[in-house]
């Protein structure tokens, strides 16, 4: 078979089934493998005792290797929501990256995700606004791709949401930061402390301490 994506490495995983309900790919979802190199990644990908698998992985110096076509369904997102909607597998296309989530992702490895990213959005018409990061549909659950990505680098070539110039309401207040989340797709079912942690790892990883109102910024 080949791959979906030019100069990519076919390396097929036996974990994936179809689509569920007619789905088809409107997300991208990133992730970091926090494991100690590609290959180790790639194992455990590719293992039918581990259950797990993405379309995709990105070794840090920018190999690429598909696992699952993308018109199947890899078992890479679990439990969440986007959107209020769930099955977040049949519905997204799964982007593993080298990467053990405490340290920066490298220049190599970001320029071949933006080279496959444009593929797939153009393949699947997925705007910047479906590209997520697997912290935003399981927030407390993960973190991934974590504090140390570089959405704004991806924002500003529209791959991805940049961090916005919304109002800021003089009530800054728990129930309307969870308002604002939930329309900008933050729907999860997680307690006020979680939601906040999750929108801050996608769009203010620096901040911390209370709510405040540069946390509604980016959700406007």
């Amino acid at each position: 078979m080949l791959p979906d994506q030019p100069d990519t490495i076919w390396h097929p995983s036996p974990n994936f089934g179809p689509r569920r309900d007619g789905l088809m790919p409107s997300l991208i979802v990133l992730h970091y493998t926090a494991m100690e190199s590609a290959q180790a990644a790639l194992e455990r990908l590719c293992d039918p005792a581990a259950e797990v698998s993405a379309h995709y992985l990105i070794g840090a110096e920018g190999t690429v290797w598909q696992m699952v076509a993308e018109d199947s369904r890899a078992w890479h997102a679990g439990a969440g929501e986007w959107k209020g909607q769930a099955d977040i597998n049949s519905r997204s296309i799964g982007i593993e990256l080298d990467n053990r989530g405490c340290h920066p992702f490298g220049a190599a490895q970001m320029a071949a995700l933006e080279v496959l990213m444009r593929g797939i959005m153009q393949r699947w018409n997925i705007p910047a606004a479906g590209v997520i990061g697997h912290s935003c549909m399981a927030p407390g659950r993960k973190s991934d791709p974590g504090p140390h990505f570089d959405w704004g680098r991806l924002a500003r070539q529209n791959l991805a949401l940049g961090t916005g110039h919304g109002s800021v309401p003089q009530d800054v207040s728990a129930d309307g930061f969870r308002k604002a989340a939930s329309s900008a797709g933050f729907t999860a079912p997680v307690d006020d402390a979680t939601l906040l942690s999750a929108v801050r790892l996608r769009f203010r990883p620096w901040a911390s301490g209370p709510l405040e109102p540069a946390d509604f910024s980016p959700l406007g």
